[in-house]
């Protein structure tokens, strides 16, 4: 499933750097990335099945980005979008941690999410599968796919190993952060997670790019 990499006040020349790679079936309708008609400062792709978006920015620097959390037999049909969490975030100007902290007071309402949110002033992370409340992210490199925020599954930690090296080595661009997100090595069987699915569908999910 989904894979976000982060690194947060590491980089002398960008507060946050964020790869994503967004794992869905092709035949699940969308548009990709571009500023939207009705919130002309949005930037990000749409969701057209079920509204909403998975990651965007606005202009004035806001960003949002949702993961789903993998629970096999857990999920409500008729729950809320967690695409519209990122919407009307970056729809609003209310303050990361207001929005979370709201956000989780109504986590009831919506299938299992990991919701990262930054207002130019805090980034924020929060999710309705973990007991804590809403997490003022420090500075570091973090992983998020679909368990919480860090969870070493074998992707989340080669994806934040090969995002130090990557800083490390001084030369931050397209051509050297792609590739971190086209990996599409395996996980060794002894590496893989229990998440409730079948273990050939385990190892498809373990690489960064699936």
């Amino acid at each position: 499933m989904c894979l976000i990499l982060f690194s947060y006040r590491v980089h002398e020349e960008h507060e946050l750097l964020l790869l994503a790679n967004r794992d869905e079936f092709h035949d699940r309708p969308a548009l990709q990335a571009d500023f939207w008609g009705d919130a002309p400062d949005v930037l990000g792709g749409r969701d057209l099945r079920s509204g909403g978006s998975w990651l965007g920015v606005t202009t004035g620097g806001r960003v949002a980005a949702v993961t789903n959390v993998r629970e096999p037999g857990r999920s409500v049909p008729d729950a809320r979008s967690r695409g519209f969490l990122v919407q009307s975030f970056l729809e609003s100007r209310e303050p990361a941690l207001d929005a979370a902290t709201r956000i989780l007071d109504q986590g009831q309402m919506y299938n299992g999410f990991n919701l990262l949110l930054y207002d130019t002033e805090h980034l924020v992370y929060v999710s309705n599968r973990i007991p804590d409340p809403p997490r003022i992210v420090t500075p570091g490199t973090y992983g998020l796919s679909n368990a919480a925020l860090d969870t070493p599954w074998p992707k989340v930690t080669r994806g934040k190993e090969a995002l130090d090296r990557t800083l490390a080595s001084g030369r931050v661009d397209v051509h050297t952060l792609l590739p971190i997100l086209e990996d599409t090595t395996r996980a060794a069987d002894h590496e893989l997670p229990s998440t409730g699915v079948p273990r050939e569908w385990e190892r498809t999910l373990s690489s960064p790019c699936i």
